[in-house]
């Protein structure tokens, strides 16, 4: 609104990342491989938590993870085996958002790729979350933010080169979907059982401190974390200067 060039998605792209049902509804419309999962309100939880609870193990079945549908960092987000704990879950999620969405619960690896441009977007060498303590579900919040010790960010991720591949190209597709701009952090599961790799989620700011993994990555891949910040400064002039082109009114 102040005509200003600014790093990052516009309003569109970075609603539609931060909304995982908005986003997954715009992946699968891209036909991007993406889990099971459904979504309810947190009214239709207070006034039918039966239904609910009947929904979630008809579609989906146990176990499952119970997420607000606006939040990331892991806040808000429990694991489910079984009607107890999937009630205390959705209580929990519903205490951070009026959605939530719950998914169905993967033996997978947790693999991420980093992605930067406009409308013609590069993606970075994946990177994987090594988790040394195999019995925790997830990585939450603390182990995320203040260093543990449970995890290592390896880049680039163990995967084959045709894998690596593949999963650039989905970021970029994933990028795309939501209309995204400047950078994103793209994250995919990666099933053990069969090497299905299915894309989880954008995010349209990813961290850029020194534990975060977006400069992780780029790094990774050979570009400095000045090379980055020079680039994303261009890439919102860019992107400010192919808005200017619009036509504001009918005039002339």
């Amino acid at each position: 609104m102040a005509d200003l060039p600014y790093v990052g998605c516009g309003v569109v792209g970075s609603a539609c990342g931060m909304d995982k049902t908005i986003m997954k509804a715009l992946f699968r419309e891209a036909g991007l491989p993406i889990c099971r999962h459904m979504w309810f309100l947190r009214s239709d939880w207070e006034m039918r938590s039966k239904m609910v609870i009947n929904q979630v193990e008809e579609n989906l079945g146990y176990p499952v993870f119970v997420k607000p549908a606006n939040l990331g960092s892991s806040v808000g987000i429990a694991r489910a085996d079984n009607e107890a704990s999937l009630r205390s879950a959705i209580d929990l999620a519903a205490a951070f958002d009026r959605k939530i969405i719950v998914e169905e619960a993967l033996d997978m690896r947790e693999i991420e790729c980093a992605v930067i441009g406009n409308d013609e977007p590069e993606a970075s060498y994946p990177g994987e979350y090594i988790i040394r303590d195999e019995r925790k579900a997830f990585l939450d919040y603390e182990e995320k933010y203040a260093g543990t010790g449970n995890n290592e960010f390896v880049v680039p991720a163990p995967v084959s080169s045709e894998l690596s591949d593949e999963i650039r190209e989905l970021a970029i597709r994933a990028f795309k979907a939501i209309d995204g701009s400047g950078l994103a952090r793209v994250d995919f599961f990666l099933r053990r059982s069969d090497n299905t790799l299915l894309v989880n989620e954008i995010n349209t700011m990813p961290g850029l401190t020194d534990a975060s993994g977006f400069p992780k990555m780029w790094a990774g891949t050979g570009r400095d974390f000045p090379a980055i910040i020079d680039s994303l400064i261009s890439l919102a002039i860019e992107r400010h200067r192919d808005k200017s082109r619009n036509k504001t009114s009918r005039a002339g």
